[in-house]
């Protein structure tokens, strides 16, 4: 894993280098300059450090900050197991991790978030238009991994940036929904006593926000390495039940927080302040008795909790099973899918490393 992740550095590092490393080829890249269009060296010279300050140096600082990395690794085993070379398409990999850290820096910004991986937000420290026009860049990293690592194969990289695109079109739906919010369809669930229409909306939601994106990615690994129909097919639905289980555990993890090296990675309790409808509020519907969980709700919809509101409502949810409701329904995700992929699998250890990471990663306490 230390190898794997010195390597993926590496070419975050090309991608988005460190300060005093963007030199004039970079400089054109990062600009988006067409081919043949000269830029002199006076003026690129001058350039170099105001779009390395602006666009490169506020993703940065959240990926210096650490993070698992889950999905590049994972998708490297699997490349690996179906065949491939994981270190020849790295570039790629590299390139969906600083998509998903440009991410963060804009859902940091919506959430109105102060602490991310343990230190200041993007946008805290930026300010908020430049970690919004630099977390949005770092999606476009892809189209450049993609013309170096399949530079040859048109008809390829045309389906696999359809399949990006696809996926950033998802995720963006997907949190347009998270920020409208779930209050009238909260309140018509306490007025009925039915819980299941609005835990449908919440995991619309969180398929959006993060199923699609990682189905995407396991599809693009399966296109880099020429996979039948069938084992694509199941590689999909099970990044898809990866992506959705790992956003509900975040929902939990809001609630029961993160630690890492002794310090709190976020906020706890981000998501109640928000007033946001997360999945243990959807399932607690049916779990809270409804003049307890109405109290419940109204303090949470004012948007004026306190630490000490924040921890009683933690506990209503943790002690009537809503939390345990979340990770049984992860597990009601990731397991049917697996069971599917498996057979279409190689029997080997990497086989039996794929499931057992994907588990770790969805069910363990994390850094995102």
């Amino acid at each position: 894993m230390r190898r794997f992740a010195a390597h993926l550095n590496a070419h975050i590092g090309a991608l988005y280098p460190a300060a005093g490393a963007v030199d004039l080829d970079l400089t054109r890249d990062l600009l988006g300059l067409p081919e043949g269009q000269e830029l002199a060296p006076a003026l690129a010279e001058q350039v170099q450090h105001r779009i390395h300050q602006t666009l490169v140096s506020p993703v940065r600082h959240l990926l210096d900050a650490g993070g698992q990395r889950w999905r590049p690794y994972l998708l490297a085993k699997v490349i690996d197991v179906l065949g491939g070379d994981s270190t020849h398409f790295a570039p790629l990999l590299a390139a969906g991790e600083l998509m998903h850290t440009g991410s963060l820096i804009i859902d940091d910004i919506e959430d109105t978030a102060r602490l991310r991986r343990g230190q200041a937000t993007t946008h805290t420290v930026y300010g908020t238009a430049t970690a919004i026009n630099a977390g949005t860049a770092a999606f476009f990293a892809f189209d450049r991994a993609l013309r170096k690592v399949v530079p040859d194969d048109a008809l390829l990289r045309c389906t696999l940036q359809e399949t990006y695109l696809t996926a950033l079109r998802a995720a963006h739906a997907g949190q347009a929904l998270d920020i409208l919010g779930l209050h009238r369809e909260m309140d018509l669930a306490i007025a009925t006593g039915r819980a299941e229409p609005l835990l449908d909306q919440v995991r619309l939601a969180h398929r959006l926000k993060s199923g699609i994106p990682v189905r995407a990615a396991f599809r693009i690994a399966g296109l880099l390495v020429r996979a039948s129909p069938e084992p694509l097919g199941a590689l999909e639905r099970f990044g898809e039940a990866i992506g959705t289980a790992y956003q509900v555990t975040d929902d939990v993890l809001d609630l029961r927080g993160v630690m890492h090296a002794g310090t709190p990675t976020k906020s706890v309790g981000e998501d109640l302040r928000n007033g946001k409808v997360t999945m243990p509020l959807a399932h607690a519907v049916a779990l809270l008795p409804r003049r307890d969980f109405r109290a419940v709700w109204e303090e949470i919809r004012s948007g004026e909790m306190s630490e000490t509101s924040v921890r009683d409502v933690t506990i209503a949810l943790e002690s009537c099973g809503a939390l345990d409701a979340c990770v049984e329904e992860t597990e009601q995700m990731l397991e049917p899918a697996w069971a599917h992929l498996k057979p279409l699998l190689p029997r080997s250890p990497h086989t039996r490393f794929i499931h057992a990471l994907s588990r770790y990663t969805v069910q363990r306490a994390r850094i995102a």
